[in-house]
């Protein structure tokens, strides 16, 4: 499986695991002052939210265009110098933005994040390189949990540096991604033997190219809907839950910020810790499953949530969605060859770029609706049918979480039919490979 000595592979291990950690740090510590800053150059609060949303889905289109990129060159020349050159990368682009004099400047710097921010997709091919399939459910989890520890922590030394200067969280960000790509130089060997390297190409590293190797199986093209359905719902939050808060229960930032850290929290604690144990007992498609139930139940409860105690009570079962991320990532890695594991993690990035540039317009369009009017002519439809409860639906504030409840829905059924048939597939290409 591994071409990395034994007492050299627990020091790759951790690499990658700090690396995940001070690279979502490095992003986290930019997001309470980046629309301030945005805000400075613009002096207008409303055209920045505005600016700051084209920036997220700039962001996003960019790894849309890059993952497949990223991934297929990490398949040719080794996961080793991507990485290496995605922080340096990044260090490179914090600095960049945090001498940014324009607008411009900082869009320039949105553009180059989102390009060198797609090494994650080479951060899951060499954990796969380095895992043997049945222990990669875990393994993704622990880079989940490293993600939301990222998240957590990033945001709260964010806000303190952004109270000293708008601009030191950047190079604060810049300083960690440097000590990521210097620690890397020391640490990380290579995880990808040259005997199982893929030529580049652009067939395939082009976002349509790399479509074809999720289109290539119907089990993997089954698991890549799944996997657009949950970034889907996922992001409702960032569309919609610092305003949804607000309106409905009067939490102000500093709630809003705790109830953040305990989101990230739960989901570190889900991905690290529970991943492991509940997929040894239960295997890869259960607990997925499991997990897409669990975030059902959460999401719909949050919806319904009439006081604030009620929707942090909701957290409890939404944390099981921690546990659908990494076996669903699993299972598609079981699809392919080991050369083609970079090819994959690019197209299943592009994938979830894809929902994180259209579920944001669509969940932050759905709640202004929802609390701000617009349905009043299917409003007046339904009161004179007498479908009263409809129109409670379409007016209920939690509207948007009740849709991501339903995205879930449609994520499960999926997950259902085509984890059991990719499972069946696996199965007997083993039971073939050990006939005589």
């Amino acid at each position: 499986m591994s071409i990395i000595p034994e007492k050299r592979l627990k020091a790759a291990i951790g690499f990658i695991f700090v690396t995940a950690v001070l690279d979502i740090v490095a992003m986290g510590i930019i997001i309470p002052v980046l629309p301030q800053l945005i805000e400075e150059f613009v002096g207008s609060n409303a055209r920045a939210g505005i600016i700051n949303g084209l920036f997220v889905a700039l962001w996003a289109g960019m790894q849309f265009v890059a993952s497949p990129i990223i991934g297929s060159l990490s398949d040719q020349y080794g996961r080793r110098p991507v990485i290496l050159i995605s922080c340096a990368g990044l260090a490179i682009d914090y600095v960049l933005m945090a001498l940014a004099p324009n607008l411009w400047w900082l869009a320039l710097g949105r553009i180059v994040a989102g390009i060198t921010s797609s090494s994650f997709t080479t951060i899951y091919a060499y954990m796969a390189d380095i895992t043997a399939p049945e222990k990669r459910a875990r393994a993704y989890g622990l880079i989940g949990a490293a993600f939301s520890g990222g998240f957590v922590l990033g945001p709260v030394i964010g806000g303190f540096l952004g109270d000293y200067d708008p601009r030191a969280p950047f190079w604060a960000a810049a300083a960690m991604s440097g000590i990521a790509f210097f620690y890397g130089l020391v640490i990380l060997p290579e995880s990808l033997p040259r005997e199982k390297r893929m030529k580049f190409s652009w067939r395939r590293a082009n976002p349509v190219g790399a479509m074809v190797l999720l289109g290539r199986h119907r089990e993997l093209s089954g698991l890549a809907g799944v996997t657009f359905l949950l970034h889907f719902s996922h992001h409702v939050f960032s569309a919609v839950f610092v305003l949804y808060a607000q309106f409905r229960y009067g939490w102000g930032p500093k709630e809003v910020g705790m109830l953040l850290a305990m989101v990230g929290l739960l989901d570190m604690a889900t991905q690290g810790l529970v991943v492991g144990p509940v997929t040894k007992a239960l295997g890869d498609r259960k607990t997925m499953l499991l997990g897409l139930f669990g975030g059902t139940i959460g999401m719909a409860l949050m919806g319904w949530a009439p006081v604030g105690w009620a929707f942090v009570a909701a957290m409890l079962p939404n944390a099981l969605w921690g546990l659908a991320m990494p076996t669903l990532q699993s299972l598609m890695t079981r699809q392919v060859s080991e050369s083609e594991q970079g090819q994959l993690q690019g197209a299943t990035m592009s994938v979830a770029s894809i929902a994180g540039v259209a579920s944001p317009l669509f969940f932050g369009w759905i709640y202004s609706l929802s609390v701000g009017g617009g349905f009043e002519p299917l409003a007046d439809w339904l009161g004179a049918h007498g479908l009263g409860l409809i129109d409670a639906f379409v007016h209920a504030p939690g509207l948007a979480f009740y849709l991501s409840a339903i995205v879930l829905v449609l994520a499960f059924v999926a997950a259902f039919i085509t984890a059991r048939r990719a499972e069946r597939a696996e199965t007997s290409s083993v039971d073939a490979a050990r006939r005589p």
